[in-house]
């Protein structure tokens, strides 16, 4: 299976890449740039890309690097932004994920030919009885991530690997 996966350039994403080329699947993993100019700092910033990129030459996989920076400034920043201007408190990795990792990601992935996106977020993707999927929580709860999962429709939930949410963070940390 042709999977992209989600690396940021930390341990949870790159555990997860290293589980999935374990699995056999044909990984590739991709940084999204987030930010730029002189303040880029945050998540996805050239350090992390260049922590990412470093971690795909050690699995011996291709590491693709997107600049989505006008749409995260668009669909992320922007609103976060007149959200605390009207006294909102918003949640700006939900909004990330929905429209820059799960919206532009997941479209350009599919676009190249992936038929899979995977990411180290601590969640886990099950299935009902009935066929539906859904977010589930990860097996360690401190670290839970399915609450920044929960817009994903069935579509996406039927694309998406979490090869970490059934692990602990300890566990990740040793696989690693």
């Amino acid at each position: 299976m042709k999977v992209l996966v989600a690396m940021s350039g930390g341990v949870d994403s790159s555990v997860a890449a290293a589980l999935l080329l374990e699995q056999g699947h044909e990984v590739v993993g991709v940084t999204m740039r987030l930010w730029g100019g002189d303040s880029d700092t945050g998540c996805c910033s050239v350090s992390d890309v260049d922590d990412a990129r470093r971690v795909a030459q050690q699995l011996g996989i291709d590491h693709l690097v997107f600049n989505f920076t006008e749409d995260f400034h668009r669909n992320v920043v922007e609103p976060y932004i007149n959200d605390h201007a009207i006294g909102i408190t918003p949640n700006p990795c939900i909004e990330c994920n929905r429209h820059v990792k799960f919206g532009r990601l997941w479209q350009r992935a599919r676009a190249l030919g992936f038929n899979r996106l995977a990411t180290g977020h601590h969640a886990r993707v099950v299935v009902r009885s009935d066929g539906v999927r859904r977010i589930a929580r990860a097996t360690d709860p401190a670290k839970d991530q399915s609450y920044v999962l929960h817009m994903l429709d069935q579509s996406q939930l039927a694309g998406l690997l979490l090869p970490i949410g059934d692990l602990s963070k300890d566990e990740v940390r040793r696989q690693a």
